[in-house]
């Protein structure tokens, strides 16, 4: 099966062992999102609806770089560190999602791999 891949660019990539985004066939898998600039650093800590929408907007420039975009998208996962924090990242999540409706889980988790972080959001598409 042909994969291509994207990069996000980071160094955790090759030491981890994974791609910011894959295609195999027509369905396209994002990895763990979270909210960060083009330099790695940590936007709006703190504020879980301000996280959503950057991460929701760096999944689709993933997205993007595999000629597919928020439409396409069937399924994400949204990790929080807070499920309190469950109305604003479910606002920002419906605002880029409308009509596409994914389906979609939340699930609070103990924390992210940066303490300022308090979503991170996966996704899969299908074109």
């Amino acid at each position: 099966m042909d994969r291509e891949r994207v990069s996000s660019g980071t160094e955790w990539e090759s030491t981890v062992g994974y791609s910011r985004a894959v295609r195999a066939g027509d369905e396209i898998h994002v990895s763990g999102t979270t909210a960060t600039d083009e330099d790695g650093a940590v936007v709006a800590p703190g504020n879980p609806y301000a996280q959503t929408v950057r991460a929701i907007e760096n999944v689709a420039e993933a997205l993007s770089a595999l000629d597919a975009s928020l439409a396409d998208v069937v399924r994400t996962r949204i990790f929080v560190t807070d499920i309190d924090d469950w109305e604003a990242v479910g606002r920002a999540h419906g605002e880029a999602f409308g009509g596409v409706r994914p389906a979609t889980t939340m699930v609070q988790v103990e924390r992210l791999i940066d303490p300022e972080m308090c979503v991170e959001i996966e996704a899969v598409a299908r074109d």
